[in-house]
């Protein structure tokens, strides 16, 4: 018991560096919240129109639409992948990864004893 004790307070340290793409709201329980970073409003704008773009073209496969309602009718991918990135969870995936190895050693560490 004294060892689960010991694993779940390391867990839980673990966790403290790693766990940063979702914040919890302070208002509902179980609720998160994930920071995308924009330079201004027009880059906000930006996305925004892009997304609604690239959503148009995913449905309806006449590009001929979009053209017809926006004069600026090119989709911005390199910006949509930018905002992607941003909520790519990479720390929470270098915690998986050392939770892994820490389940491996601990695992070898049993069997060997």
């Amino acid at each position: 018991m004294e060892k689960e004790m010991k694993n779940l307070e390391d867990l839980k340290n673990l966790t403290a560096g790693f766990l940063n793409t979702l914040k919890p709201t302070n208002d509902e329980k179980e609720i998160y919240t994930a920071e995308i970073k924009f330079l201004n409003y027009y880059e906000l704008g930006c996305v925004i129109t892009n997304i609604l773009k690239l959503c148009i073209l995913a449905i309806d496969q006449e590009a001929h639409k979009i053209t017809e309602t926006d004069k600026n009718s090119s989709i911005n991918v390199g910006l949509i992948l930018e905002v992607a990135l941003q909520l790519f969870p990479s720390d929470e995936f270098e915690l998986l990864t050392t939770i892994s190895q820490k389940l491996n050693s601990d695992f070898k560490a049993m069997t060997i004893a």
